[in-house]
C-alpha cells in the first residue's frame, strides 16, 4: 500500500523506450524482422506505382497518339462528313459507328495493324449513315505510316453504300502515289 504508482503504469502505456518507433532498445533479431516488414511495403508500393504508370501510358496512347485507330477513325469521318458526295446521299448530320456488340453497343471499329516493305500500315472499317432512313453505308480506309514525319496517312479512303443503288463513293485515293 506504501508504493506508489507511476503514470505509464496505470494508465496502461508504455514507458518512452518501450515505444513501438523507438529502436535503441530492440534485440538485433527485432530490428531486422522491421526492416524486412519496411522493405515489403516498399515493393508493394513500388510495384503500385508501375501498374498506375503502366495504365496512364495506356490510356494516353490510346486516346492522346496520332497513331491510335481512334483518332485515325475520327479523321476518317470527318473527311467523310466534309464530302459533298456522301453528304449527297446520305443527308446531313452524317454519323459514324463501329460493329454491334452483343450489347447493342457500336463502339468498337474494326481496325488491323501489319508491317509491309519495314512500313506500318493500318486498315479501318466503319459504318456511316445520315439522315435519309435506310441508307447506310461501310467505309474502308488504309493509313501507312510516313518514315520521315511519324504520322499516318491516307492511303485511300472509300464509302461503299450498302443499300440499292449500290455504289462506290472516292474520298481519298493516294494508291498511284505508293506504287
Amino acid at each position: 500500500p506504501g508504493l506508489r504508482r507511476g503514470k505509464h503504469e496505470s494508465s496502461g502505456q508504455l514507458p518512452a523506450q518501450g515505444r513501438r518507433g523507438d529502436t535503441s532498445t530492440l534485440s538485433t533479431a527485432q530490428k531486422v524482422k522491421k526492416a524486412g516488414k519496411d522493405f515489403t511495403y516498399l515493393i508493394v508500393v513500388l510495384v503500385g506505382i508501375g501498374v498506375t504508370g503502366g495504365l496512364f501510358y495506356v490510356v494516353f496512347k490510346e486516346l492522346f497518339s496520332s497513331s491510335s485507330p481512334s483518332k485515325i477513325y475520327g479523321k476518317a469521318l470527318e473527311k467523310c462528313r466534309a464530302h459533298p458526295e456522301i453528304i449527297g446521299v446520305f443527308g446531313e448530320p452524317i454519323r459514324g459507328y463501329g460493329e454491334t456488340t452483343r450489347r447493342g453497343r457500336r463502339q468498337h471499329v474494326s481496325h488491323m495493324e501489319y508491317m509491309k516493305d519495314g512500313v506500318k500500315h493500318m486498315r479501318l472499317k466503319f459504318y456511316i449513315d445520315g439522315a435519309e432512313p435506310r441508307l447506310q453505308g461501310t467505309a474502308h480506309a488504309e493509313v501507312l505510316e510516313n518514315p520521315k514525319t511519324g504520322k499516318y496517312e491516307f492511303r485511300y479512303l472509300f464509302v461503299d453504300v450498302d443499300t440499292y443503288p449500290r455504289r462506290t463513293i472516292v474520298v481519298e485515293d493516294n494508291r498511284r502515289r505508293d506504287d
